[in-house]
């Protein structure tokens, strides 16, 4: 095995598998917990374009990558999107790429779900926060519910599995808990509640008032149902239960409740080609300066693991009764989730 392809592995013997990759930091939503209402977004030349994502993202999968997941902002809007999908397509015919998915807000999937399905796409999480739509309005500032209901559906039509993504935030949606449930067991969705994360200065939006701790949101599942641990992962950092009356998989992302770091396979690719080795540190490297400045990749592989050399054990987000500690400046929509 040569330095170019033996694996990625960090200081703590964690091999990098999974590379999530922001393609825009743009949105057509302005969810409350991930971003401001007026955002002032990049210009494009910062930006790495769709030729340079495909040079990037192969580079990755070249060194032991083998599940690509695409974020945003909302990856669908960026333009020529489907381009790339194609272009990484081809890592799953060779069998290099295991897995090519993306998360998204599901505005433009009755668009392009069909597109998505023929490049190789399996299954897609879509956020999801609420089904009341003055609620769901009045969260992501811009979006349309029935919008976004009809793209799941274009996706189930394709073929697309999908799994519901939902933020738990106290006071907004606690009294959906069993109503969302039901909804994603009617359709054949899974679900996966995320605690809401200290990122981003969004104003008057106050993080310790919204965090809804999943030990409590899990207590009212098991007060009503019997639930059974489950040892499986996806890939990512959530921890599931079955609901034995319903056979329904739950996700639990906790990191404040239950730190995850020490099984992380995972670095973050922003659109702009930084590269953050933690969700919860501001440490990151520049990969789009050695990108850009040769044709060959000797340069980018060479940054790539050390900037792999540098991922740390874990992150330091805490919340306290008084408030919050470890939390990141950046919005979430920079270093796509």
């Amino acid at each position: 095995m040569t330095q170019a392809t033996a694996p990625l592995i960090d200081p703590f013997a964690r091999a990098i598998s999974y590379l999530r990759v922001s393609v825009t930091d743009r949105c057509d939503f302005r969810c409350v917990y991930c971003m401001a209402e007026n955002m002032t977004f990049l210009p494009k030349a910062d930006l790495l374009t769709l030729e340079e994502l495909d040079r990037m993202c192969s580079a990755f999968v070249r060194m032991g990558v083998e599940k690509l997941r695409i974020t945003g902002g909302e990856p669908l809007v960026r333009k020529g999107i489907m381009t790339f999908f194609r272009a990484m397509s081809r890592h799953l015919d060779s069998g290099a790429l295991k897995e090519l998915t993306l998360t998204t807000n599901g505005s433009q999937l009755a668009k392009y779900a069909t597109e998505l399905a023929e490049c190789g796409v399996r299954r897609i999480n879509v956020s999801l926060d609420t089904l009341d739509p003055d609620k769901f309005a009045r969260i992501t500032r811009w979006g349309r519910l029935p919008q976004v209901l009809d793209g799941i559906a274009a996706a189930q039509a394709a073929g697309l599995r999908v799994k519901i993504n939902a933020v738990a935030l106290k006071g907004f949606n606690e009294d959906e808990q069993f109503s969302i449930t039901d909804w994603c067991a009617q359709n054949g969705h899974d679900l996966t509640w995320i605690e809401v994360m200290p990122m981003g200065d969004l104003g008057n939006e106050n993080r310790l008032d919204q965090y809804w701790s999943l030990k409590d949101l899990r207590a009212r599942y098991a007060e009503r149902f019997a639930l059974t641990d489950l040892t499986e992962r996806s890939g990512g950092p959530a921890r599931y239960v079955r609901i034995e009356e319903t056979g329904q998989k739950i996700g639990f992302i906790t990191p404040l409740t239950h730190n995850f770091c020490e099984s992380c396979n995972r670095v973050r690719l922003t659109c702009t080609g930084e590269l953050y080795m933690c969700l919860g540190q501001e440490d990151m490297a520049d990969l789009r300066a050695p990108l850009r400045s040769s044709v060959g990749d000797a340069a980018l592989e060479a940054a790539i693991r050390t900037a792999i050399s540098h991922k740390p054990k874990g992150h330091d987000f805490d919340y306290s009764r008084t408030g919050v500690t470890g939390k990141m400046t950046r919005h979430m929509s920079h270093t796509g989730g």
